[in-house]
């Protein structure tokens, strides 16, 4: 019964490790393409992504998913982020692509993750030999558990996006302010040498009256 019980917990830990999927964080420059790939073995699959610009620009990239064969599965311009799934049908690799190319100059920086979901896996508990076990129960409370870290991750994914962005979009700002500032300084300055000119101009134009 021991070796069942560390048999289901090394499970459950191997569910969640394959749940949390490959995840990158990476720069997005100025009219650069940037592509990454997953292998898929097992037609029928079902193969998840997530992306988010974190910041930089209006916080939207182009992206396509392209399959083995060439066909585009899925193509999109000027997204903000996603967060679907699709069924992988052929085996070879899928390629996932994200394109800055609608900014001259404002890099972005993209959160992306990759989730190939196995349900062979999902669906291999070991067997108890003389043991009578609630399997079932098993299987309900790994479903449990791998809902619970899904909605965890959207969540912890939801604010740090969001945070991330709110500091952009204040840096942004502060570094209008900032430029507002100086401008608003040097035009003051240029209106008061401006009317001290005008003033001297017209106490020398009066002298002259006078004399």
């Amino acid at each position: 019964m021991m070796k069942f019980g560390v048999s289901v917990f090394l499970t459950i830990i191997s569910l969640c490790q394959l749940a949390l999927g490959s995840q990158v964080t990476f720069v997005l420059g100025a009219q650069d393409r940037e592509c990454y790939y997953v292998f898929n073995n097992k037609p029928g699959s079902n193969i998840g992504y997530y992306f988010a610009v974190q910041s930089g620009g209006s916080f939207d990239v182009d992206y396509q998913i392209k399959a083995p064969n060439g066909k585009i599965i899925v193509k999109e311009n000027k997204q903000r982020q996603g967060d679907w799934v699709f069924n992988a049908d052929q085996n070879g690799e899928y390629e996932f692509c994200f394109s800055n190319g609608m900014s001259t100059f404002a890099e972005k920086v993209v959160d992306f993750e990759i989730k190939l979901e196995d349900d062979d896996f999902r669906a291999a508990l070991p067997n108890a030999p003389s043991q009578q076990v609630a399997t079932d129960e098993i299987h309900r409370t790994i479903n449990s558990l791998e809902e619970k870290l899904q909605t965890l991750t959207r969540d912890y994914q939801y604010y740090k996006t969001r945070n991330n962005r709110n500091q952009s979009t204040v840096k942004s700002t502060e570094s209008r302010i900032f430029y507002f500032s100086i401008f608003d300084v040097l035009l003051m300055c240029g209106m008061a040498g401006f009317q001290v000119a005008v003033v001297q101009l017209f106490f020398k134009g009066s002298r002259k009256q006078l004399v």
